[in-house]
């Protein structure tokens, strides 16, 4: 093995019966600089987050200064965790499994480190723009227009290697993994596109081309679909890869994880209305957005059996190996905080609920419970593969 590739089968290409068999290799290299990136802005992403709490908490860590303040870093803080951390995790599964389960190397080399360098420049400016207040105040969607194109550019490039890589396989089955990859790559472009249409008016100013009600209803329907699409697709792509990975044995039922995602996509991008419940916008448009939301329990909670059953015979595994602990926290908290979300979109809860902390703590099952846990097991799982090196301490993971 180079210290750049994983080869699938070295030196000169072996012979049967006079025929020459295929050779080929796996780019292992751009797995590592995302799953370096991963940690490095894990670390930046919940440090902010540390930072904005203390300043919940007493308004001096606001350091008397308007860049510092808790208005300017918790844009900072929840695109570091979301689209830093979380999402750097993505790629790093997404392009060690992709390769694996397609029997081929990424289709362009060039297009892979055009992503990452590309994402990791986003994440940067992003970084320098919003503590400066540069800011287009949407959640999840504060870039301005630059950075918007960018990102957009950026996707598109990724978009092209993975469905090259698609095309390409040498292997004739989709596993089920790849599907969640697909509707992520695809929806996430949508989304990001249509919710983000506006006028420029300087380098780092515009106006969107929506106004009013309609704004809103734009922008949720992007803001809950980023969670779904973008934290919850992706993952459960890498949930179906990596879990029966590291229990060594297949997943509970194919069937159900078929199941698990026609239901799942067809439902989830109707849901965002509820978060416009007693507003300007019509009521029958936020009841939509809650039926569809309750119906949701229903893929949610077959996702989360689905994974954890996988575990059935191995659960002995569990008390010895620390990574299938995280997944069990992770995939058990995916299954808490989809309960929790369907249960406050209902009407009659959501008044009591919203604007409380139960929002931010339901978000946080999810940020940090299910995108943290898998994160986290993928990451121990992966270090010893693809660095061909023992992880350095068992204990500090027991720890951990």
């Amino acid at each position: 093995m180079t210290p750049a590739t994983s080869v699938a089968a070295a030196g000169a290409a072996p012979r049967v019966s006079g025929v020459a068999l295929d050779r080929f290799s796996y780019d292992d290299a751009i797995v590592r600089k995302f799953l370096f990136a991963t940690l490095i802005w894990g670390v930046v992403g919940m440090v902010a987050g540390l930072l904005i709490a203390l300043q919940l908490a007493n308004p001096i860590f606001n350091l008397g200064l308007e860049w510092t303040s808790f208005g300017r870093l918790r844009p900072l803080h929840t695109n570091a965790v979301i689209f830093a951390f979380a999402g750097n995790a993505f790629f790093t599964g997404c392009y060690y499994s992709t390769q694996r389960l397609l029997k081929a190397r990424m289709f362009s080399d060039g297009l892979s480190n055009f992503h990452f360098w590309g994402w990791q420049a986003i994440i940067v400016s992003a970084a320098l723009t919003l503590p400066f207040g540069f800011t287009q105040a949407k959640e999840y969607a504060e870039l301005e227009w630059p950075i918007d194109i960018a990102i957009a550019v950026v996707w598109v490039a990724f978009a092209v290697n993975f469905f090259g890589t698609l095309v390409k396989r040498r292997e004739r089955h989709i596993y089920v993994a790849l599907w969640f990859y697909i509707a992520s790559i695809v929806t996430v472009a949508i989304l990001h596109i249509f919710n983000n249409l506006s006028v420029p008016a300087g380098f780092l100013k515009s106006y969107s081309i929506y106004a009013g009600v309609q704004d809103a209803f734009m922008q949720w329907w992007y803001g809950h679909n980023a969670v779904a699409f973008f934290l919850t697709t992706p993952f459960l792509g890498l949930m179906y890869y990596f879990m029966p990975k590291a229990a060594e044995g297949p997943v509970f039922s194919y069937k159900l994880s078929i199941l698990h995602f026609w239901s799942l996509v067809f439902m989830y991008i109707w849901a965002g209305p509820h978060h416009l419940h007693y507003t300007a916008l019509p009521e029958w448009a936020s009841t939509v957005g809650m039926l569809f939301s309750v119906m949701l329990w229903a893929p949610s909670w077959g996702g989360m059996i689905n994974g954890l059953l996988t575990l059935r015979g191995a659960w002995h595994k569990v008390a010895q190996d620390p990574i299938l602990k995280f997944f069990v926290v992770g995939v058990t908290a995916y299954g808490m905080s989809t309960f929790e979300g369907p249960m406050l979109s209902i009407k009659s809860v959501n008044a009591l609920a919203h604007y409380t902390d139960w929002i931010i703590a339901h978000v946080h099952t999810g940020a940090l419970g299910w995108n943290g846990f898998m994160t986290f097991g993928i990451v121990y799982w992966l270090l010893p593969r693809v660095f061909q090196a023992p992880v350095f301490s068992k204990k500090a993971m027991e720890l951990h």
